[in-house]
């Protein structure tokens, strides 16, 4: 069996990524007890081929259960992946005071109180998941489109890289695995004629991609990389998310995220592209 437990922060997209991957043809299971994982799995496995439960720490032994079932499924010789949704402390504040509900572990006290009760209870689960998508600055339609891209086109053996270009000014995303600096090259937005263009645009491209150090900087980074993808494949991790910052997130990540999405998939690697902050003022 192909199983995916969807959990993570309440208030951090596991719905959305629930439905996506309904979307695809899983057997979906919502707020499943963390001591039914095993079982359920057990009953469906003659009709179903692909399951995700979404599971969540409203069960006091959740953690210690929900070990306990995904351990069962590996010694069964089943897939069993861990979706973990995130978003910044303060982003999830936002989230609940707009819907006036309570967080789950929230009780007598404030909405931090119970959201960083959630987050202790979770450290280690985030720490082993497979999949960790950062929610903070996306909407509903952008992590939906993150999570189908995730799972859309998958295969079991291979690397799954996701490319990100954002603005530092915007916050860096804590759930790339790698980070990198493009403010080293000139700044096309310095020049009237570029200003209002993108870096999904040729001549603005051309300006990025023709600084003296771009090139040693892309190629550096590619050596580095590929030479370590299989490592990643041994040690079971086989989705790799990859950020290109700039100051606004609008001409130098983007173009040399766009570079560097052509040199991956020219070489055969899986590579979905995305740019968090190129339409942000």
């Amino acid at each position: 069996m192909d199983v995916v437990v969807i959990t993570g922060m309440s208030g951090a997209g596991r719905s959305t990524a629930a439905h996506v991957l309904e979307d695809h043809q899983w057997y979906v299971v919502d707020n499943l007890p963390a001591t039914m994982l095993f079982p359920l799995v057990n009953e469906l496995r003659e009709e179903r081929e692909k399951v995700a439960v979404v599971i969540d720490v409203r069960s006091m032994e959740f953690s210690t259960e929900l070990a306990a079932g995904i351990k069962a499924l590996r010694n069964n010789g089943d897939s069993v992946r861990i979706l973990f949704l995130d978003s910044h402390d303060e982003v999830l504040v936002r989230r609940y005071e707009s819907t006036r509900r309570p967080h789950p572990l929230q009780g007598d006290d404030r909405i931090v109180d119970g959201i960083a009760r959630e987050r202790e209870l979770l450290r280690n689960l985030r720490a082993e998941a497979e999949i960790v998508i950062d929610s903070s600055s996306l909407n509903v339609h952008q992590l939906a489109l993150k999570v189908d891209q995730t799972f859309s086109s998958e295969s079991e053996r291979a690397l799954h890289i996701s490319l990100l270009s954002f603005g530092y000014k915007y916050g860096i995303p804590y759930d790339a695995d790698f980070t990198l600096d493009c403010r080293f090259i000139p700044n096309p937005h310095w020049n009237p004629a570029l200003q209002a263009m993108s870096g999904r645009e040729q001549l603005v491209s051309d300006a990025v991609l023709n600084h003296t150090a771009t090139e040693a900087f892309i190629k550096d980074f590619i050596t580095l990389f590929t030479g370590a993808s299989s490592g990643f494949l041994t040690e079971g991790k086989r989705y790799i998310t990859i950020a290109f910052g700039c100051t606004g997130g609008r001409h130098r990540s983007v173009a040399v995220t766009q570079e560097v999405a052509k040199r991956l998939e020219n070489i055969g690697m899986d590579v979905h592209l995305q740019h968090r902050d190129v339409d942000r003022g």
